[in-house]
């Protein structure tokens, strides 16, 4: 154990304060799982899910943008082929 100001901070402490700041930086999950050890990308995944709520959403609002900027070229297209 590490001695901090009368606190005892474990090993393992620290290796999940890594793994969720790595996650909430965005670092892919696999990367953490490599970095940590893990066998299975599940492993991580179940461990440090709660970490980054807004993935799924961060994962929609990307999506989105991608149909988005296709529908204005869509758009810009057809206006062109109607001049």
């Amino acid at each position: 154990m590490i001695s901090r100001r009368q606190e005892d901070i474990r090993i393992q402490d620290a290796r999940h304060t890594h793994a969720t700041i790595m996650l909430k930086q965005g670092v892919h999950p696999k990367v953490v799982q490599e970095r940590l050890g893990h066998s299975s990308i599940s492993t991580t995944l179940d461990t440090y899910s709660h970490v980054a709520p807004g993935l799924r959403q961060a994962a929609a609002n990307g999506f989105d943008d991608i149909l988005n900027r296709q529908s204005k070229l869509d758009k810009e297209l057809a206006d062109l082929i109607q001049d």
